[in-house]
């Protein structure tokens, strides 16, 4: 039988989540109380042409700040610079252009607004800015990719707001914050490209940063606990110090370029931590290994799609996703299950992919596992009972899937196993069969539909059946 390829994956191939809290780091009040640095410079190098009028006009966000390079630079003639000529230009000063997110998924209740603005569904193809809500409902899902590349992926009831995408002039810095106020998001982060590039998470317990890498963050606010689970990379984790002082708020991040070795904890691949609001960071545990799925090259094609998952130490729960693509950025189920069964109703004929996880008793959620799989749905109904006035037992069946070449296999024992077979016919075409002058006794029987479809070879059998003659 051809099925779905087994696609194994230490950690989610694209979505490949890497959560990271990055607050306050250790010794943040010692930071604060710090004396101040100098202000940070860029440096710029003057072309054929250039002015400070032109510059200041480019790059700063006031254009009258012209003065202030005039001064720094001790620049007499800001009409004229000579090529070549090295400004120094404080950060500070330089403008701030808006960035957008693209959704490039949406599949359930999802909904956006500005700021204060109404709720409004969200649509593939929508762009985002700063200042964007974004909540999924019960069943809702929404992928949104910016411009680098990076993904930040929802599961159902999550809410978060898109506090920072700006882009800095001149250096090209990028700096996004996302506010998340419960639920969870998933992020594919890519490498930061330059010092000052942010990439943070805030929940009202920690801030996540990060510089390139797969993470989960998650919080509960009836728990007052962020989980942060790190799949690929690393991640600085800083419990909030205004939380910690007893007020309750979205964590402060810090400025951008900070190192992530002077979080609180740094949370390394395959390693996860719960911080609680006002108390210090978790302490990194290790994640349980991705399950396994038994029968991965199964073809789905019963009523309920089915995933047995192989039970593994340490395991209290498991997760399973559903989604349209590898990565799973399209995502369209997402269930929690205590048993290592888990079925899905009302899914439609395709290829898709599963992602199994297991959570430890404390709730982190491990390393993933990824899958291919087919959904066929096909229902093959079956009857049997003596024919009136004769010795003879009709059996028969029907398939709700024709397809060309289709076959029918018809077997027949005395054992429920069906080792030995009394009758065992193949090549059957029509759908019934009969036997005559059977004696006495229990017997058991199948069929099984074989079809040949777009090139592909499937097998559909009925449950096993049994009937005891008495005549």
């Amino acid at each position: 039988m051809r099925g779905a390829r087994a696609v194994r994956a230490t950690a989610a191939p694209f979505l490949a989540f890497a959560l990271a809290f990055v607050a306050l780091p250790r010794g943040a009040e010692a930071r604060e109380n710090a004396p101040a640095q100098p202000p940070e410079m860029t440096p710029y190098v003057a072309r054929p042409g250039d002015s400070l009028y032109d510059i200041a006009t480019r790059y700063l966000r006031n254009p009258a700040d012209w003065k202030k390079l005039a001064s720094l630079n001790h620049v007499s003639e800001p009409r004229h610079l000579r090529p070549g000529t090295t400004l120094r230009v404080p950060v500070a000063l330089l403008r701030q252009d808006g960035l957008s997110a693209k959704v490039i998924a949406a599949n359930g209740p999802v909904q956006h607004a500005f700021r204060t603005g109404p709720l409004l569904p969200l649509t593939v193809g929508a762009s985002l800015v700063e200042g964007d809500r974004v909540q999924t409902g019960h069943n809702g899902f929404a992928t949104l990719e910016l411009a680098d590349g990076s993904h930040i992926a929802l599961p159902p009831d999550t809410s978060l707001d898109l506090a920072t995408l700006r882009q800095t002039a001149l250096t090209g810095a990028t700096d996004r914050i996302v506010d998340l106020h419960h639920g969870e998001v998933s992020n594919e982060v890519t490498h930061a490209t330059k010092k000052d590039d942010r990439f943070q998470i805030r929940s009202p317990s920690v801030v996540a940063g990060v510089r390139g890498t797969q993470f989960r963050v998650s919080y509960d606010g009836d728990k007052g606990a962020t989980a942060v689970e790190v799949l690929d990379g690393a991640v600085g984790v800083d419990a909030d110090s205004v939380a910690r002082n007893g007020r309750s708020a979205l964590a402060r991040p810090p400025s951008p370029g900070t190192p992530l070795s002077a979080s609180e904890q740094l949370v390394a691949a395959h390693h996860g931590n719960l911080t609680l609001t006002g108390r210090p960071a978790g302490a990194p545990v290790t994640l349980l290994d991705a399950p396994e799925l038994l029968q991965p090259s199964k073809v789905q094609d019963d009523e309920a799609v089915v995933f047995e998952i192989a039970p593994s130490a340490g395991a209290s729960a498991w997760r399973v996703q559903i989604g349209r693509d590898a990565g799973l950025l399209d995502m369209i189920r997402d269930q929690r299950s205590a048993d290592p069964r888990v079925s899905f109703a009302n899914l439609e004929d395709g290829t898709y992919f599963v992602r199994l996880s297991a959570i430890d008793a404390s709730g982190l959620e491990g390393m993933p596992a990824s899958y291919a799989f087919e959904r066929r749905r096909v229902a093959l109904g079956t009857s049997a009972g003596p024919i009136e006035g004769s010795r003879d037992f009709a059996f028969r069946w029907f398939i709700d899937r024709n397809a060309p070449n289709t076959r029918f296999r018809f077997v027949l024992g005395t054992t429920s196993d069906l080792r030995v077979p009394l009758i065992d016919r193949t090549d059957i075409t029509t759908g019934d069969a009969v036997v005559r002058d059977l004696p006495k006794g229990v017997y058991y029987w199948t069929v099984i539909a074989e079809q040949f479809d777009n090139g592909h070879y499937y097998q559909k059998a009925s449950p096993v059946q049994s009937f005891r003659l008495d005549w």
